[in-house]
This record gives C-alpha cells, sequence and structure tokens, in this order.
C-alpha cells in the first residue's frame, strides 16, 4: 500500500427528483417543430425540458456551478438563452443541447433577459443595477446603461424603433435610446418597486405591474424628429390616443406642459388603472405573442387573465353602449325628442377587459403563455411546490372555463425529503418527505413507486427489500408494502415524534428513538389477518427503556450488544442490548447530538451535532479521539462507509464532506446543492451516496477507481481560491474612472485573464523568433551559405507556421465574448508589437472584421498612450491606409452577397406567385367543372 493511504474519488453521477426550482422562470420552447408542448424549467444549475404531453423529461441543459434566475427562448426558437446567480449568461441550442456561447458582464444574479425581434441582440439586467447588450451573432458585448438605482426587473425592445424600455426595484421606468446608449426618459409615476412591465396595442400601450394591486396603462405617442421644434408641445400630442388630465398628484408626475428635451422621441401619459383581485405586489406580468392576453399573478395561487381588445372590436363596443345611452335619454325624455348631448366616454376598462381566473394547485412562482390562432390560451406553471402545471383556456368563449390539461407531478416530492435509505441490493432507493414516500430506481433514476404517508423523518427497508418502515412525526410506525404499492399497517409506537430508527444487526428487529423520552425494541413478525389466509409482515413490540430526556437519535453497534442513544442534553448514553444497563456516557458536545454512526468493527462511533462539530469516539472506554470542526452550520447527518473508517457528513452549509477516522483527516468536499442538505444515505457497497436538500432535488455521488491524493486536492483547492480572487479584482478600466465601475460591457474573469496570458506569450515569441531568423540571417551572410535554422516546436506543431501567423492563431483562438477584456488587461509594452502585426494582419486582408476589433478598442483605450509615442505614429499612418482600404474591400463584397440574396428572393417571390396564381386557376376550373356536373346529373333526374 505505500506510505500515504489511498482513497477513492467521489464525483457527482446525476440530479434526479426535482422537477423545477424556484429561482428562475418557466418558458414554453420549440422543439422538433412543436409549439406549446414542451417546456424548459430551471433545475438548480441545470435546465430540464419537460415533455408536457408525456411528463417526460427529454433534455437536460448542464449547468456548470451557479443557480439558473433566468430563461429566455430565442425569437427563431433554437436557441434558449440562461441567466446565472453569478451574472454569467449562457446561450444554448435546442437541437444538441451544447451551450457554445457565455457571457459574462454581471457581478451580481441575471434579473432579466430578451430578445430583441430578430434575435440579434439581447438585453440583460441584474441585481446589480446594470443594464447589458449583448451582440449574439458576434457574441460580444455592445455596452451597458447605467442609471437603475436598484435591481433591474425588466427590459423589452421595442419592435420598430431601436429603444429599450427597462424597469427596476428603484421605483423607475427607464427608456433607453440605443443609438447613443443614454436614457432620453425615466417615468416616476410609481411609489413602490416596478415588478413588471410589457407593451401592447402595437407598442402604443405601456402596462406596469408594482407593489400594490393595480396595473397601471401608459399611453404612449411617438414623436418624429423632422417635427419643427418650434411648434408647441400641445400641438403634437393631439394625436394622442386619450391625453386626459388626471386628478391624482401621485401619477401625475409625468404630465409637461412645455417642449421638454426627453419629449423629442416620445410623450407618455396615464391613460388609467386596471384592478387586480390580489392584493399583494405583481410577482410577474406578461403578454403573449399576439399581444391579445395579458396575464399576472401575485404571491398567490390566481392568476388573473385579460384580454385587449382591437379597434374594430372597441369601436363595436362604443357603438352598442352610445346606442343604449340614447335609447335610455329618449326614454328619459318627456317629450320624447332625442337628446343632442349623449355621449359615452371611453374607459381603460372597454379596451382591456378580464376573461378568467386560473386557479392553481398551490402558490405561483413563475408563468408562460401561448396563445394558438384557433382563440385556444395555453398557460403553463411552475409552482412552489415542485410542480409543472398545464392549464388551457378559450378566450372566445362568452364564459371561459380553464381546463387543467397536463400536470407533471411524478418526478419529485412536494416538499423537503427528510430521511433516505438505500436497498440491501444497491439498487433501490428510497426517499421520503411530509406527504408521500417515493422509491427510485438507482440506475434509470426512475421513480417506480409512490405511496402516501404521514409526514415521513426516519425510514430503512425492511430484510428481503420487499416492504419498507417510515418514521412519522406524529410518532407512528407504517408498513408499506413495494410489489403492491399498499399501506400493510401502522402501528402507534411514541407519543411525540419518532426522530431515528436503527435496524438490528440479526435483522429480526429494530430499535425506535423518540420525542417521549423512551427507546423501543421491536421484532418483525407474519400475522395473518382475519379475511385473509395469507400472512403478512407485521411489528411486535418487545421491551421499552425509560429515560430523562428527548431521544434524537439511536443506533446499533455491529455485534448488538451495545446501543447508542443520544439525547436533548447534548450526551449521547450507551446501554448494553440484553440487560438495558448503562455503559458510557459521550459528553463535550455543546448543543444537541443530531446524528451518529458506528462503524463496522464497532471500534469507533462518530457523532455530529448542531454545534458544528463532530467528535470520533472509542467504543470501548468512550475517549474522545479528535474533535473536528466540520462545517459552518449545523451537523445534519453523518454516515460511514461499509467495511471502512471512512465517513460521509451532511451540513446546513450546503455541503457534503468524507472524513477519514483513523487519521481525522478531511478528504474531500462534495458541493452542489443549493440549499441546507437533510440526510444522506450510503449505498451497502459504499460505492454511491444520495443527498437531499431544501433546494428539492436528490443528488447521486458515485465512487470512482480514480484516486484521490490529497496534497494534490489541496492545491487543486488553492489554485481554485486564487482564479477566484483573481477574477474579483477590481482595477479601474479605464483612466479616470472610479473604482467598481465599469466602462465596457465584459467582466474580467480567469478566462479572460488567461487568455491574455496566452496572447502575451505569443508576442514574447515572436519577439524571441524574429531576433533569432535576423541573426540567423547574420551568421548566413558570415558564413556565405544557407544555415539550416532550428524551428521553434510550438511552431511546428502548428504546421511550420510563421512566428507572426502564430500570434493571430492565438487571438482567432480567444473566445468573441472575451476578446476585449483579454485586451484590456495586456501592458502597453505589448500594444506596439500588436499594431504592427495587426498593419501586418490586415494587409493579408484576411479576418478583417475581427482585426479592426481588436485595433479599435486598443486606439480607444490606450489612446493617450499612443498618441504621445513618436515611436507609433508612422505605424498608425500605415494603419490608417491599410485599414481604411480593405474595409471597403469587405464593404463591397458584402453589398454584393446583399443584392445577389435580395434578387434571389424576388426570383423566388415571383415564383411562388406564379404557382399561387395557377394553383388558384386550377382551384376555380375544377369548381366549375363539379358545377357543370352537378346540373347534368339534376338535368337527368327531371
Amino acid at each position: 500500500m505505500g506510505l500515504t493511504k489511498q482513497y477513492l474519488r467521489y464525483v457527482p453521477s446525476a440530479v434526479f427528483g426535482l422537477i423545477g426550482s424556484q429561482k428562475g422562470n418557466i418558458v414554453f420552447v420549440t422543439l422538433r417543430g412543436e409549439k406549446g408542448r414542451y417546456v424548459a424549467v430551471p433545475a438548480c444549475e441545470h435546465v430540464f425540458i419537460w415533455d408536457l404531453r408525456k411528463g417526460e423529461k427529454i433534455l437536460i441543459l448542464q449547468g456548470l456551478k451557479q443557480e439558473v434566475t433566468c430563461l429566455c427562448p430565442s425569437p427563431d426558437g433554437l436557441h434558449l438563452a440562461v441567466g446565472y446567480e453569478d451574472g454569467s449568461i449562457r446561450i444554448f441550442s435546442l437541437l444538441s443541447g451544447e451551450g457554445n456561447i457565455t457571457f459574462n458582464g454581471h457581478k451580481a444574479a441575471v434579473t432579466s433577459l430578451k430578445y430583441d425581434q430578430l434575435g440579434g441582440r439581447l438585453a440583460s439586467g441584474s441585481k446589480d443595477t446594470d443594464v447589458i447588450i449583448w451582440d449574439v451573432i458576434n457574441e460580444s458585448g455592445l455596452y451597458r446603461l447605467k442609471g437603475h438605482k436598484d435591481a433591474v426587473t425588466h427590459a423589452l425592445f421595442l419592435r420598430e424603433r431601436n429603444l429599450l424600455v427597462t424597469s427596476g426595484k428603484d421605483t423607475m421606468v427607464k427608456w433607453w435610446d440605443l443609438d447613443n446608449q443614454h436614457c432620453f426618459k425615466t417615468m416616476v409615476g410609481h411609489r413602490t418597486e416596478v415588478w413588471g412591465l410589457v407593451l401592447v396595442s402595437e407598442e402604443k400601450r405601456l402596462i406596469t405591474g408594482a407593489a400594490d394591486s393595480e396595473l397601471r396603462a401608459w399611453d404612449i405617442a411617438y414623436l418624429q424628429e423632422i417635427d419643427d421644434p418650434e411648434e408647441p408641445e400641445p400641438k403634437k400630442i393631439k394625436e394622442c390616443p386619450r391625453t386626459q388630465d388626471t386628478p391624482e398628484a401621485e401619477d401625475g408626475a409625468l404630465e409637461a406642459d412645455e417642449v421638454s428635451e426627453e419629449d423629442r422621441i416620445l410623450s407618455c401619459r396615464k391613460a388609467g388603472s386596471i384592478m387586480r383581485e390580489g392584493r399583494d405586489r405583481v410577482v410577474s406580468l406578461a403578454v403573449d405573442k399576439t399581444g391579445r392576453i395579458l396575464a399576472c399573478h401575485g404571491n398567490d395561487s390566481v392568476l388573473e387573465v385579460f384580454c385587449i381588445l382591437s379597434k374594430a372590436e372597441v369601436q363595436k363596443k362604443m357603438d352598442k353602449k352610445l346606442k343604449k345611452a340614447r335609447k335610455k335619454a329618449k326614454l328619459n325624455t318627456d317629450s320624447g325628442e332625442e337628446d343632442p348631448e349623449t355621449s359615452v366616454s371611453m374607459t381603460l376598462q372597454d379596451e382591456i377587459h378580464r376573461v378568467a381566473n386560473i386557479k392553481t394547485s398551490s402558490k405561483i412562482k413563475s408563468f408562460d403563455l401561448i396563445h394558438s390562432p384557433q382563440g385556444e390560451l395555453k398557460a403553463v406553471f411552475l409552482l412552489q411546490n415542485n410542480l409543472v402545471e398545464l392549464y388551457s383556456l378559450n378566450a372566445s368563449l362568452p364564459t371561459p372555463q380553464p381546463i387543467r390539461t397536463s400536470r407533471i407531478t411524478i418526478g419529485g416530492h412536494r416538499s423537503d425529503v427528510r430521511t433516505l435509505s438505500f436497498s440491501s441490493d444497491n439498487i433501490a432507493m428510497l426517499s421520503a418527505a411530509a406527504d408521500s414516500v417515493k422509491i427510485w430506481n438507482r440506475s434509470t433514476l426512475q421513480c417506480i413507486r409512490t405511496m402516501p404517508c404521514e409526514y415521513a423523518l426516519c425510514s430503512f427497508f425492511v430484510p428481503g427489500d420487499r416492504q419498507v418502515v417510515i418514521g412519522t412525526k406524529t410518532g407512528n410506525l407504517q408498513l408499506f408494502d413495494l410489489a403492491s404499492g399498499n399501506l400493510l399497517e401502522t402501528v402507534a409506537a411514541h407519543d411525540g415524534a419518532l426522530w431515528s430508527m436503527s435496524l438490528s444487526p440479526d435483522q429480526r428487529g429494530f430499535v425506535t428513538g423518540g420525542a417521549d423520552k423512551t427507546v423501543k425494541f421491536w421484532d418483525f413478525e407474519l400475522v395473518t389477518d382475519k379475511n385473509s389466509t395469507q400472512k403478512r409482515l407485521s411489528v411486535k413490540h418487545t421491551r421499552t427503556l425509560q429515560l430523562d430526556e428527548d431521544v434524537l437519535c439511536v443506533s446499533y453497534s455491529p455485534n448488538q450488544k451495545l446501543l447508542a442513544v443520544s439525547l436533548l442534553d447534548c450526551t449521547v448514553k450507551v446501554f448494553y442490548v440484553d440487560t438495558l444497563k448503562f455503559f458510557l456516557s459521550l459528553y463535550g458536545h455543546k448543543l444537541p447530538v443530531i446524528c451518529m454512526d458506528i462503524s463496522h468493527d464497532g471500534a469507533l462511533i462518530a457523532t455530529g451535532s448542531a454545534d458544528r462539530n463532530v467528535k470520533i469516539w472509542g467504543l470501548d472506554f468512550g475517549d474522545c479521539h479528535r474533535s473536528l470542526f466540520a462545517h459552518d452550520d449545523s451537523v445534519m447527518h453523518l454516515r460511514f462507509v461499509p467495511k471502512s473508517h471512512l465517513f460521509f457528513t451532511a451540513g446546513k452549509d450546503r455541503k457534503i464532506k468524507q472524513w477519514d477516522a483513523d487519521k481525522f483527516e478531511h478528504i474531500q468536499t462534495l458541493e452542489g446543492h443549493h440549499q441546507e442538505i437533510w440526510c444522506l444515505a450510503v449505498s451497502p457497497s459504499g460505492d454511491y451516496v444520495v443527498s437531499a436538500s431544501h433546494d428539492k432535488s436528490l443528488r447521486l455521488w458515485e465512487r470512482t477507481r480514480e484516486p484521490l491524493i490529497l496534497e494534490e486536492e489541496r492545491e487543486m483547492q488553492r489554485e481554485a481560491e486564487y482564479e477566484e480572487s483573481v477574477a474579483k479584482e477590481d482595477q479601474p478600466a479605464v483612466p479616470g474612472e472610479t473604482q467598481g465601475d465599469s466602462y465596457f460591457a465584459g467582466k474580467k474573469t480567469i478566462e479572460t485573464v488567461k487568455a491574455a496570458e496566452r496572447i502575451m506569450e505569443a508576442i514574447e515569441l515572436y519577439r524571441e523568433e524574429t531576433a533569432k531568423i535576423k541573426e540567423h540571417r547574420a551568421i548566413c551572410r558570415a558564413a556565405g551559405k544557407e544555415v539550416p535554422l532550428p524551428v521553434n516546436p510550438i511552431l511546428m506543431a502548428y504546421g511550420n507556421i510563421s512566428p507572426s501567423a502564430y500570434v493571430l492563431e492565438v487571438i482567432k483562438g480567444v473566445k468573441s465574448s472575451e476578446l476585449e477584456e483579454a485586451l484590456l488587461v495586456l501592458p502597453f509594452s505589448y500594444v506596439p508589437d500588436i499594431l504592427s502585426l495587426l498593419n501586418e494582419f490586415i494587409q493579408m486582408g484576411t479576418d478583417i472584421e475581427l482585426l479592426c476589433r481588436c485595433l479599435f478598442f486598443l486606439l480607444r483605450i490606450h489612446f493617450g498612450q499612443i498618441t504621445s509615442n513618436q515611436m507609433l505614429v508612422p505605424v498608425i499612418e500605415k494603419l490608417k491606409e491599410t485599414t481604411i482600404s480593405k474595409v471597403r474591400q469587405v464593404q463591397d463584397v458584402i453589398g454584393f452577397n446583399m443584392a445577389g440574396l435580395d434578387y434571389l428572393k424576388r426570383e423566388c417571390e415571383a415564383k411562388s406567385e406564379v404557382t399561387f396564381f395557377a394553383e388558384a386557376t386550377g382551384l376555380l376550373e375544377e369548381k366549375k367543372r363539379k358545377r357543370r356536373n352537378r346540373r347534368k346529373m339534376i338535368l337527368t333526374l327531371t
């Protein structure tokens, strides 16, 4: 074995038991050409794609570590943008499931993502108050919009104009002109956080949802730049749909009487309010793609659905109203003549009317809508209790009734899992929560049985793996038969919660400990029911051990001679099983011992406590071998790996740790859960560990054959910490910029630092190689003959390319989204070399867009130093000439290609028109022929 003890590494194998996590939003996605069938749901760090019809998970978009906070499908339906807790954004292909593009720009969680109409740009809002516009095609950040004072809640592109509207928790709604990247209008008509906003009625109206029960509507009038600036403001906005004077002072803050700079592009006037039934804040507000259906919900389980009427429908409604008013006026007048003053005013309620309320089975966390051309509305909900529901509603009916068409429930529990167990053959896993017990197949991760139960706290498989026993919060024991899924028996075992059970090593019985200060011993027995001849399993109470404190945990020693009992007074008492006499007391923990386990040979007992410590004791004399500070919060569960002195602990600090009880060393940490971990189970073979957490996920960890060397593990940990600290260093990017402000859309990460290092190494290699080539030429001249030149192995690996070509390859190898940040990190000493190389590359005429991007960025950030350096003047002059000519060439090529594509488009359209007319005339001829035949038939019959 050698001097160092060898351990084997455990790695994450799967995440299951989770349907959707709460932090992100649910969205419909188009897969295989089908709309309204598939949904994307955040699942901790991954995204699951569910088939609503079959209730199956069909695709997993693999995340890294951070939780998903926001989802947005692209307009073409081929991609899904995913925002994460750390501010990064990844764009996944829904065809392959791979995330090829990563954007790093935000310092905090992404709260909003929105594509523009064509899907070329992506707007992201974050808790760091910034909005960043990303170029999806070029895979780079365009610019950062700063102005909000709190988290951004929503961002929307306008279809027709190059404008963006954003809302934030700072009560502001801001309008941005994206041509010059500045905020030209701030709406201050809200008194509370603005949680959502939508544009309706062909972008002539904005509807906002805040922290009260009111949805505010604002009329938008777009003003033309070409209007006479001398013309007074009231004249300009006469065409505005409805500029009513709002008497309310709080919402009338937007009224402007004189011409202001901000009203040059558009003006906003409050049109009124729609009252919601919910009294709390708007959690989400959305409109479907057609812009006809508006829906919103609060912190409850009701979605309120409204319909936005078209101009023709509103006119029809108003005509009816007017007719009714005239009729009423006619009846009221005594003389019987028509009242000329009869008129009706149009209110917001005439344009937006309530359709129905959809009541779901639990609190709504997020929803998405699809409105089909037939008038059917599909609404999918991600609920608080790990559930996805789909409802359909026909909005065209007079009294539409929502119908629940499908729900995804099998794949997870409604509440947190509090107990886990493995079957003796390592194949089945049991998880139990407040309402149900589920049996999972370990290899396929499919749920094969769901059985309703009381609030479960502890469990185990009965020897033979045909039945399971559950201990509940009410103190009952529940026996379930796995083959039928039936509850065999419920036995009242304790007067308080049944906190712990331990199966006896001879497998003939078990012991239970409860909050009623007793430990009870039970034996398995076969009984025959009155109405059946077959025997079934039951349990028989044999003995009781009365104690002075509540029992939190019980554990048998492997030889069945001793029983360890953890009590509420922070001690662990050890008793003899046969006589129930006291043997040892293990005291030293400051808070109660929540979990404990005895090693396979009965030599050691490890105890985990709420005081965050794990203590390892000898079971022969009860001496404490070592106390380990294990977790940053309570230790919730502890289990020895079978046939070893290694054990796992799970803590409320979201970590699982493996320890060596002989050497008292921390071996490895398994990170993955995003909330506190409640329990874990180790398989009888020791190859698998399963854990359950408050994030509703179950995670399976698998033992590999890869050896784990502790020194290497510590080194890797240090490296990871260093990389994290490098990425967090906040140096000003632009001279004169305040600390923490970021001028560019990107963010410094370890990837950008490594990319910059690669560029620096390439330039250093270029310098060395050019110097070598000069030396070589001098040697050749002196010798009067050609001397062989030694080739650099790196250049040889790239196919004997020149040093300058190698620099270009390295620059091309940097990810598009990381290019600016990598160039930003480069010291100025490398810039002159890069500029002269860029001149050389541009003259060659390849990769002009990339080279120009690098060139303009370097000129922008090093402008002062470049202009003050006399040596660089000729280089810049040359660059000016070559760049202009080459860019013009590229422009011409693109222009030619565009013209060619336009020509092809016209040809295709002309062809399709010809075929359309040919089909139409063919149909007409067919109709005429049928009519003639019918006439002939009638004539012959008569």
